[in-house]
């Protein structure tokens, strides 16, 4: 994932968790609403007497959660969504990329953007760069262009305990890459992703107009008002699942910008709407009329060059910003980007 795709996920997620909020206790009469700022009084309370009972048990609470993110970040990079090993942004017209993507057609036949992860590929290779170039100097080599050349050739041997364990991690990733440099986008993933669409659109529906007929067997069901719950999350669904499902199959052109505007406009219909009606299959609707607009508007405003060589020169510094920062999951841009 960009750096700038990170920031704008980490910005809209809880926005988007605070609103459906909000939403769900607008439909319906707020009950117990004492009781509850009476337990909020009581928790403050308690809180307050016990600020000072331990600072240990706080620095213990702090490692734990620094240990948590660490766990988190490692599960990201883990599957192609993190940041790059440094500032730089690399495109598809780097050098380095572009040797990647020569690498992979001789060897695999594809290229970089048909990968499963490409992010994780550039991303491996050059943390793999990085580390043979540490490796040569550890190991009497000093400086060297290390870019082509196999481990082997640039370890000088020796080097002690640090040059081993950098030899450690260059076998680590090395396995990681061949791995992934043989994990192809393959046609028959493209239709689970379409029929995951077209099945989070079904259920979406019968969310929003008939929860019960799902969830009606079940006992909680009628309980905590879920009837609401479940109405209000059918219709952010569009946005959650029909709409990313439909990304996720990596369109080119006039598709992706219209996936691209839909994906921006689902979420602003599922926060507005709810000022005008309460009526969650109306709701809905408008999220349907949304994505079949962009697919309209992208369509007949579609020109060969769209999504070609100038890539996007005529639009606004603003609006390529919002379309790279949505492109995390469309291949090109997760660490090679166009």
């Amino acid at each position: 994932m960009s750096k700038s795709a990170t920031v704008l996920l980490r910005l809209v997620l809880p926005v988007v968790v605070l609103v459906a909020d909000h939403q769900i206790h607008a439909f319906v009469v707020p009950q117990q609403r004492s009781s509850r700022a009476l337990m909020a009084v009581q928790r403050s309370n308690r809180n307050h007497y016990g600020l000072h009972a331990s600072t240990d048990t706080e620095d213990q609470q702090r490692t734990a959660a620094d240990e948590v993110r660490e766990e988190a970040d490692a599960a990201l990079a883990a599957v192609g969504w993190a940041a790059p090993s440094d500032d730089a942004e690399l495109t598809s017209d780097d050098p380095f990329v572009k040797q990647i993507n020569e690498s992979i057609m001789k060897d695999v036949g594809v290229g970089l953007d048909e990968l499963l992860n490409p992010a994780k590929v550039v991303n491996l290779e050059r943390d793999l760069y990085n580390l043979r170039a540490d490796l040569a100097q550890l190991t009497g080599k000093g400086e060297m262009e290390v870019a082509g050349l196999a481990t082997e050739e640039i370890d000088g041997g020796g080097g002690g305990e640090e040059a081993d364990d950098v030899r450690s991690k260059i076998t680590k990733k090395e396995t990681d890459l061949a791995f992934e440099r043989r994990s192809v986008f393959r046609g028959w993933l493209k239709n689970v992703f379409l029929v995951q669409a077209v099945l989070s659109f079904a259920l979406s529906w019968v969310m929003v107009s008939n929860p019960a007929q799902l969830f009606g067997g079940f006992g909680w069901f009628y309980s905590n008002n879920m009837d609401t719950s479940i109405r209000v999350l059918g219709f952010w669904w569009w946005w959650l699942f029909v709409v990313p499902s439909l990304r996720s199959r990596r369109p080119r052109g006039a598709e992706k910008k219209a996936l691209d505007l839909a994906f921006l406009g689902t979420p602003l219909i599922s926060i507005l709407a709810p000022i005008a009606t309460k009526e969650t299959e109306l709701i809905w609707l408008a999220n349907l009329a949304v994505v079949a607009g962009s697919y309209a508007f992208a369509f007949l405003t579609d020109s060969d060059d769209d999504d070609g060589g100038d890539d996007g020169k005529s639009q606004p510094e603003w609006l390529k910003f919002v379309y790279k920062s949505l492109d995390f999951g469309s291949g090109r841009e997760r660490g090679a980007r166009q």
